[in-house]
This record gives C-alpha cells, structure tokens and sequence, in this order.
C-alpha cells in the first residue's frame, strides 16, 4: 500500500505519535495519550479514529481482559466506518483490510483469557477475512500471527505469543497488525 494519505489528519498523527512512544518502550505515557484523545474524540466520535486508537490501545495492555475491552471497540467501530472515509485518511487503504487484524487481536484475547469457543469464532472471522490480504510483509505477518493463534487455540494455550504486539519478543513491525499502514 504505497499511496499517499488524503491529507493530514492530526488527530491519526497524535494516535501514531502515541504510538511509537509505546514502542519505544514508554507504554504508561502512551497509554495515557491515547486515553486522552480517546476522551477528546468520545464514543460518537469519528469511526476511524475511535477503530484505530483502540486497536492500539488494546496493544499496549499486559492483561488480556483490558486488551479485550479495546479491542472489542475497535471491531465496533470498525463496523461504523464508510469506504469513503477509509479513503479520505489513506487512498490504497481499505475497510475490508482491517478485519483480520481485529479479529485475529480479539481471537488472540479470548485464547488468552480461556474462552477458547469465542478464541475459535474470531480466528476463523480472521482467516474468513484474510484471503484479502496483500502479498507483501504486512500480509505475512497477518497471515503467520492467524496461524500462530490458531495452534495455541487448538493446543488450549493461553500464554502471551512472544510475537504478539506489545510484548518483550514482538519487533516495531508488529505494528502492522494495526488497522491501518500510518495510522
């Protein structure tokens, strides 16, 4: 997806600059941005930005409960988000690119927390989705973390992935499981 933004979007801006703060290893000061804007943007706010602030917020909680809760918001506002807006933040962007990574984060929470049969319903809304993926390192990555999830579903494991985004064995490119390429 190498097409440019429609235009600059502060508050997508202020969500990726929390962001890599978070990767950078201050995940209390990220937090806390994205729990500000969050505010600032409210429940009714903008899809887009209330999908992608809590896509990223749900990464930067150790406790799977916690991570659930955003997560579930942002597959809700997914939900809320248009084609057309999708495109005014992001040309090459589009809605359908966002459910493997939503679902995949929420089949990953519920594996984590024991609820294997949600755990299974939402892995395989990931691989449902993913054939839409690109063939690129983004789309790889996808792809790999559904299967990976998979198996730990299939074993009942409900460790954290060393992969998985936020965690001490994830690298910065596991920001790509976020909705969005510069979000």
């Amino acid at each position: 997806m190498t097409s440019a933004p429609a235009g600059p979007d502060p508050t997508m801006e202020a969500i990726g600059h929390a962001l890599a703060e978070g990767q950078a290893g201050d995940t209390a000061s990220a937090r806390r941005k994205l729990l500000d804007l969050w505010s600032a943007i409210g429940v009714t706010g903008d899809p887009l930005h209330r999908c992608s602030l809590a896509h990223y917020l749900a990464d930067l909680h150790d406790d799977p409960a916690q991570a659930l809760a955003w997560d579930i918001r942002a597959l809700d506002a997914a939900d809320a988000v248009t084609e057309q807006r999708v495109q005014e933040h992001h040309a090459g962007l589009h809605i359908s690119g966002f459910y493997p990574s939503l679902h995949l984060n929420l089949a990953d929470d519920y594996r984590r927390l024991g609820s294997f049969e949600a755990a299974t319903e939402h892995i395989d809304a990931a691989r449902e989705h993913a054939p839409g993926l690109p063939r690129d390192p983004y789309g790889d990555l996808l792809r790999g973390a559904i299967q990976e999830v998979a198996e730990a579903i299939d074993k009942r494991d409900r460790s954290r992935r060393a992969s998985a985004p936020g965690s001490a064995g994830s690298s910065a490119a596991d920001s790509a499981t976020a909705p969005g390429p510069d979000c």
